[in-house]
């Protein structure tokens, strides 16, 4: 089987000193599953590996089955390919290249959202952020940063995210993550 590079986004670790992850411990923890190739991005749950086995959904249960049996609590894992990876990024609706990293988030999901789903969110109140609805993904435009982002709110509320793995990078992370899966 051909090796493939795969980024894995665990959710909701390392925040608040809730989950705590340390990435020195998830090094060794992925490369004990037979990962090749492992890296961690920050403190934020990004780690890129390579595999010669499975696929996105198989990979992502034995990466959660490991951290729960290390660190005694379940995280969510989304793994994606680079090709993936690389199509989110070229797909950005967004001037990428003319914006902070801090202003430009992607949200990724664990499934495809049909876009009713987004359909009662009136973008326009929140005006000048924005977002847009890609392939498994969500962009999210905020000028003023995710932090202070009342779209971002909006976005976030349980009903809109029911049944799914919805976990966001900002887009500095969103390009490292592509480079860091390029090549196997």
């Amino acid at each position: 089987m051909a090796i493939t590079r795969y980024a894995a986004l665990l959710r909701g670790i390392n925040v608040g000193g809730h989950k705590k992850v340390p990435m020195a411990r998830l090094r060794p923890l992925v490369e004990g599953l037979g990962l090749t190739d492992v890296r961690t991005y920050l403190q934020s749950g990004n780690v890129t590996f390579a595999a010669d086995r499975g696929d996105e959904a198989s990979l992502a249960r034995e990466v959660a089955d490991a951290l729960a049996g290390e660190f005694g609590f379940p995280v969510d894992v989304l793994v994606r390919e680079h090709t993936y990876l690389k199509a989110v990024r070229d797909a950005c609706p967004f001037p990428a290249a003319d914006l902070a990293g801090k202003q430009l988030h992607v949200t990724y999901f664990s499934e495809p959202v049909p876009v009713e789903r987004f359909a009662a969110v009136d973008a326009a109140a929140f005006a000048p952020e924005d977002f847009r609805l890609g392939d498994r993904a969500l962009y999210l435009y905020a000028p003023a940063g995710l932090g202070t982002s009342k779209l971002a709110v909006q976005l976030n509320r349980p009903a809109l995210t029911k049944g799914l793995i919805a976990t966001s990078r900002n887009w500095n992370t969103v390009v490292k993550l592509v480079e860091w899966t390029e090549g196997a």
